[in-house]
Formats: structure tokens, C-alpha cells, sequence
């Protein structure tokens, strides 16, 4: 190492927060650190153990400290469980820095679990309803009170967010007792923290984004962004543009939109003002154009039904929909006639003007507020006014682009139409492009390049960097049964006994809990449900499972692993028990997966490899849109056993085909896989493993 390079190196780590770097770390620094520097982003490929949030905290904050401007951390993630880590890693910054170098964090988690008002536990659309509705009409007390002090100890030294939520309550100003909102504290904390900790929607959901910036009194151009587990992101904003409707939700749409229009109309007879009353022709204007456009929606619904179905599903035309909306448009206007409308609307009678009817109608929807009962006992409150508002805009923005498409299928008493974005670059690109700079990581953000593609990056100031696992092969080996598959066409009864005898071989082998994933939960049915596996107990992961019902289940396994007993853990891959879970202290010695992954055919699934085809070539078609986003989802899997350095764990991968060529360019350089041919190999593998290979203590090497 050349003498600049090592006067980088100590600069770099000047807020690292373990007194030694671990292996792989300090390169991650200086990758991310040169990056952000430049403006610019990194994708970090960086495994479990390498220390990435430590790595990218102290990159982000050099950054922030030595740039010629304010610069505010973002540090985004899917879980809450991660919270607690970037908290506790700021709390072990600040131990190693000098006080008035002390890093100023902010933690916050969605409005509703922050909330000290007993509607706090209603049903999400009801609470955000009656929170509205409460801070509008000044009826909530703990949002109106001023707490300068709360908010000067939010900043004195960070504070996990329960810790805020249960100080907001019981906090006092110059010795009086007094009760305000953590949420609002913490968010007008920002704009003097350095790191900010919150969710993906802060920033990659448009209405969120301009609502908590403006609030926070931080500009977007100022922000460093960091993504935690990276890999999510892409799928997220697809699923968080999901715009379903079905006739019901236009004629529940209707309603709210005709209970906004009386309350409008009712204001301007009383007070008058110009305003309003442009305001209530316009809601009157749009009342009847969704009047119209209600009928029309159900004639489409029961015309989809006697249309040929691909995968029991039929994609529906934009055009087809945007027709409907601008042909309603026309009915009522001929109604009340063009030079009426002018007048009271100030629409102009020319065909360039279709959009401009439609971003009325949207912004009327959107604007639609009803009131609502909060004594309901069983309530199911959501304005589908906003949601036909959302699908406007939706269609206003991408409607350009082939990167919109919809989808019709019969589930339900009407069937339903749901719009899928194909391209999660069109939201993420220009937040990103337009922030100070960008970390994006994740133990399975493989290749790199994919995700700078799919999340609308660029390469032009984009650098990454797959770094090397900490964790010799011997401590983590990985098996392939080369006897098994779950390919359709070569499942058989007795194809499914094998992969069980496989299994009971891990667990025959292994000497602790033992975790298998399979692609969905009728396969998980299928091989684990009605097998009898000996020497273990099954715990089979449920859809309904709540985040209290997993945070139990390690509970469970830490007093079963206690007690000399041992669990096979069954889950699905991208559920709760395969992602985002944190199997610390060694809880797993072992996981199999089942099967690969791969996303059952659908409109949509077709839609998306076209798409991809048409953006980033053929060659990357399949591998974007089905073959890497399945193998990283068995690499999450993979990973769940190894959370520290000290761990060990034997992957087995029950089907042959993740050998072939299709499958194996997806995984890593650095993955090496052993083969198995019967399950007395898998058991034979197994108790040579873990009579040779323990777990360490944390400080060993």
C-alpha cells in the first residue's frame, strides 16, 4: 500500500465504529467514501459479516462533514428491526469521538406506531383518517404542544424510537408533565440531525417525499442517501405503485366524491369566496363525470369476462381505460354544454385538452376528504376516491411510456383490474440522480449492474463492488443434491421422497435447528407438511404470522436450542422467516432450499421480460425479470444462519438444476458447490462438517 493510500485509508476510518476494521471493510470505506465525494453512487455487494452499515455510516458521515455545504444522512430500510443497529452503531461512533464531534441521529417508524393517542390502533386507513382529521380540526392536543426540550434531547444522543415514544409521554417542560407527539418531534429533529433512520417511502413514494422533506426543512439535493438491504428496493416501488379497482371501488369512489361535493357546495353558499366557488363546480363537474363513468367501468368489467384469458388473466389496454374516463368527460359536457363549461371550469373545446380534463378529475379525487365514525367497532374505511385519483395520475405520468401495464383477472365477486409498473426506474432514477450521493447495499444486490439498470441509476458516477464473504468456504459449504428437482414436469411421488430423505439426512447430521424454504406455500405443504421427520419438530410458517409472532418464534428457539432440543423450521423464500429475520447467537446450524424460486408465468411477468428486453437487450430478459431474482432469494436464504463472523452452517440446495448453466452464472464467483447424489451422502456430509467446523466466539479469528 502506496503511502497516499494509507493516509486515505486513516482518514477513511476516522468514524468507524469498532476500534480494528474487519476484512473487507475498509475497502468498502474507501469505495463509498470516494463515491460520495464525487457525487456520485455505489452498489455494495457486501456479505453478511463485512460490517456494512458500520462501513457505510462512516463513509456517509466523512462525506457529510467535509462536503462544501449541509448534508443530511438518509438512511433508508424495509425492516425495523435494522433500526436498532444503525442506533446502537451511531451510539458506538459517538463513544470513540471527541463530544462536540458527537453524530446527531433521528429514528423514526410510520406514523401510527409513534402514536400516543388511543386510535393509534385502529386499522391503517381508518388511523390515518382520524389522524388527519384530528391535526386538521386542531382537536389533537399532543400534536398542537411545543416541546422545544423533547426535541433537544432527541438530538442530545440518539434514541431507538420506542425509547422517543415512551419519553414523549412521560416528558416534562420547565417541571410540567407534557404529552406531545414523538412523531412530529422527530420529525422536526431532522433538520439538525446528521442521520436520519426511516422507511423506503420517505423517499420513493412521491406524496410521502414532498410531505416529510417540506416538513423536515430538508432539501433533496442535500441528501446522502443509503439503502439498506438494496436488493428490496426495486420490487418495493413496484409493489407500492400497485393501483387495484374493481366496479365497486369506482362506485364507493362515487360516493365519497358526491359527500366532498355537498360539503364543498355548502362552504360557498355559506361564505361566498370565488375560490370555493370555482372549487364546487369543479367537484360538481367531476361528480358527474365518475356518475357516467361508473356505468362504463361495469360495462367494461362484464365485456373483460367474455374475452379469451392467457394464465386465467387478460391484459387490458390503456387506451382502452383512459377512453372511458375522456369519453365521460365528453357525455357531461355535452350535458352542460361547452361555452357553460368554459365559464365554470375553464376547460377549452380542443382535443389537446383530454389530459387537462383527466388531471382535473385527479386532482379533485385527490383533494376528497370525508369524515369518519371513530366509534365504528369493525371498521373498513378507505376513500377509494384517492385510489381512482391515484390511478389517473398514474396513467397522466407513464402513460407514454410501455412501462404501464394492466391486468384483468375474475378473482372476487367482479373480478378486479390491477396496474403494474414495469419499470421501478422511473421513481427511483430521478430521486436518486438528483440527491448528493448514494449508498446502495446489500448482502444479495447481485450483479451490481442489474440493479444500477433496473433502479434507473445511470453508470455515468456509479461504481460498485462485489466484496469478498469473510467466511472461508469451509464454514459455510453449500451441497447440491444432484437426484432431486422440483421441475414440474419431473415431479413424481417419488422424486418428493427423496428431497425428504435429503432433509431428514440435514437434520440426522446436524446438531442444532435446521431452517428449509421452499417457493410457495403449497409447495411447502406439499414436502414438509405431511412428511414425518424424525428427531426434530416442525414449525411450519403461517401467511397470517405478525411480526410479534416471529420475534416469539426465536424466543422458541432459543429456549429450545437451550434445552437440547431441536426445531426444523419451515418457511417460504421472500416470507418472513427466510428475509429480514435476525437468527443471532448461532439459533440455525443448517438450512435447505427447495426448489428454485422462479415467478409463476403471468400477463404481467411476460410484460416485464418484454420490457426488459426492449430497455437492457435480450441477454439480460430472463435473468432481470425470472433467473437472478429467484437465485437471490435462496441467496437471502442462504444467508439467514450467518449473521456474525463466528458463524458456521451447512446450505443444502435440493435441486439439481441450480447446477445448470442458467442458474449457476447467477450465483457469485467466489460460490463454490459440493455435490450430493443420495441422502446417506447429505448425512455423511453433514457429521463430517460439524465434527470438524464449530462455532467461534465472537473474538476469535
Amino acid at each position: 500500500m502506496s503511502g497516499e493510500e494509507s493516509s486515505v485509508f486513516s482518514e477513511d476510518i476516522r468514524y468507524l465504529a469498532h476500534e480494528e476494521a474487519r476484512p473487507g471493510q475498509l475497502e468498502m470505506i474507501q469505495d463509498c467514501l470516494k463515491a460520495l465525494q464525487q457525487g456520485g453512487h455505489h452498489l455494495a455487494a457486501a456479505p453478511t459479516g463485512i460490517g456494512k452499515t458500520a462501513a457505510a455510516l462512516a463513509a456517509a458521515i466523512d462525506a457529510a462533514r467535509t462536503a462544501n455545504g449541509p448534508r443530511t444522512i438518509f438512511f433508508l430500510t424495509s425492516r425495523q428491526s435494522q433500526h436498532k443497529i444503525v442506533v446502537d452503531t451511531v451510539r458506538r461512533i459517538n463513544a470513540r469521538r471527541p463530544p462536540q464531534e458527537k453524530v446527531r441521529l433521528v429514528d423514526m417508524v410510520g406514523q401510527s406506531n409513534m402514536c400516543v393517542q388511543p386510535f393509534a390502533k385502529e386499522s391503517p386507513p381508518l388511523f390515518s383518517l382520524l389522524c388527519s382529521q384530528a391535526r386538521s380540526q386542531r382537536t389533537c392536543k399532543p400534536y398542537l404542544t411545543q416541546a422545544p426540550g423533547l426535541r433537544q434531547r432527541i438530538l442530545s444522543d440518539p434514541l431507538h424510537v420506542d425509547e422517543l415514544v415512551q419519553m414523549a409521554q412521560t416528558h416534562s417542560e420547565h417541571g410540567v408533565p407534557t404529552l406531545t407527539c414523538p412523531w412530529k418531534a422527530a420529525r422536526e429533529a431532522v433538520s439538525s440531525a446528521d442521520v436520519f433512520v426511516g422507511d423506503y417511502n420517505h423517499l420513493f413514494v412521491d406524496a410521502v417525499r414532498e410531505a416529510s422533506l417540506n416538513a423536515m426543512e430538508v432539501d433533496l439535493s442535500d441528501i446522502i442517501v443509503i439503502v439498506d438491504e438494496a436488493h428490496n428496493l426495486p420490487d418495493r416501488i413496484r409493489m407500492g405503485m400497485e393501483r387495484r379497482f374493481t366496479p365497486t371501488v369506482v362506485r364507493n369512489a362515487t360516493i365519497d366524491l358526491e359527500e366532498y361535493t355537498e360539503t364543498i357546495a355548502e362552504a360557498a353558499a355559506s361564505l361566498g369566496s370565488d375560490g370555493l366557488n370555482l372549487q364546487a363546480s369543479l367537484t360538481s363537474w367531476a361528480l358527474s363525470v365518475m356518475k357516467v363513468c361508473r356505468g362504463r367501468i361495469s360495462d367494461l368489467f362484464r365485456d373483460l369476462l367474455g374475452e379469451p384469458a392467457e394464465f386465467e388473466e387478460r391484459r387490458v389496454d390503456m387506451e382502452r381505460l383512459r377512453n372511458i374516463f375522456l369519453a365521460s368527460c365528453d357525455e357531461v359536457e355535452g350535458k352542460v354544454g361547452q361555452q357553460q363549461l368554459q365559464q365554470e371550469v375553464g376547460l377549452v373545446e380542443s382535443p389537446g385538452q383530454g389530459l387537462d380534463r383527466l388531471k382535473i378529475l385527479r386532482d379533485v379525487l385527490l383533494d376528497v376528504e370525508i369524515k369518519v365514525d371513530a366509534d365504528d367497532e369493525n371498521p373498513n374505511i378507505d376513500i377509494d376516491a384517492h385510489r381512482i385519483g391515484h390511478l389517473l395520475e398514474d396513467m397522466l405520468r407513464f402513460g407514454e411510456t410501455t412501462a404501464l401495464v394492466y391486468v384483468h383477472d375474475a378473482k372476487g365477486k367482479e373480478g378486479r383490474i390491477t396496474s403494474h409498473l414495469l419499470d421501478p426506474g422511473l421513481v427511483s432514477g430521478p430521486v436518486l440522480k438528483k440527491c448528493a450521493g448514494s449508498i446502495l447495499m446489500s448482502g444479495t444486490l447481485y450483479p451490481p449492474k442489474m440493479y444500477a439498470d433496473l433502479l434507473g441509476i445511470g453508470h455515468s458516477k456509479t461504481t460498485s463492488r462485489q466484496y469478498d464473504s469473510p467466511f472461508a468456504s469451509q464454514r459455510r459449504p453449500i451441497v447440491v443434491a444432484k437426484d432431486v428437482t422440483t421441475r414440474y414436469q419431473d415431479r413424481s411421488y417419488e422424486n418428493t421422497q427423496r428431497i425428504r430423505a435429503h432433509l431428514q439426512s440435514l437434520c440426522d447430521g446436524s446438531p442444532g435447528h435446521v431452517a428449509v424454504f421452499t417457493p410457495s406455500y403449497s409447495m411447502l405443504n406439499d414436502y414438509i407438511g405431511e412428511g414425518q421427520f424424525h428427531g426434530v419438530v416442525v414449525r411450519m410458517e403461517d401467511r397470517t404470522w405478525s411480526k410479534q409472532d416471529v420475534d416469539q418464534l426465536l424466543d422458541v428457539l432459543e429456549d429450545a436450542k437451550q434445552a437440547g432440543r431441536r426445531i426444523l423450521l419451515a418457511g417460504v423464500f421472500g416470507g418472513r422467516l427466510s428475509e429480514g429475520i435476525d437468527y443471532h447467537n448461532g439459533l440455525l446450524d443448517a438450512v435447505a432450499c427447495i426448489g428454485i424460486p422462479n415467478p409463476p408465468p403471468s400477463i404481467h411477468q411476460k410484460a416485464l421480460r418484454t420490457y426488459i428486453e426492449e430497455r437492457f437487450g435480450r441477454a439480460n430478459a430472463w435473468r432481470y425479470a425470472s433467473t437472478q431474482p429467484a437465485i437471490n432469494a435462496i441467496l437471502q436464504a442462504m444467508g439467514r444462519p450467518i449473521r456474525s463472523i463466528a458463524d458456521r452452517a451447512l446450505i443444502l440446495l435440493l435441486d439439481k438444476r441450480n447446477t445448470d448453466r442458467t442458474y449457476i452464472e447467477c450465483y457469485p464467483k467466489d460460490i463454490r458447490m459440493n455435490t450430493s447424489t443420495e441422502p446417506e451422502t447429505t448425512k455423511s456430509f453433514a457429521r463430517r462438517f460439524f465434527s470438524r467446523v464449530h462455532r467461534q466466539s465472537e473474538g476469535s479469528s
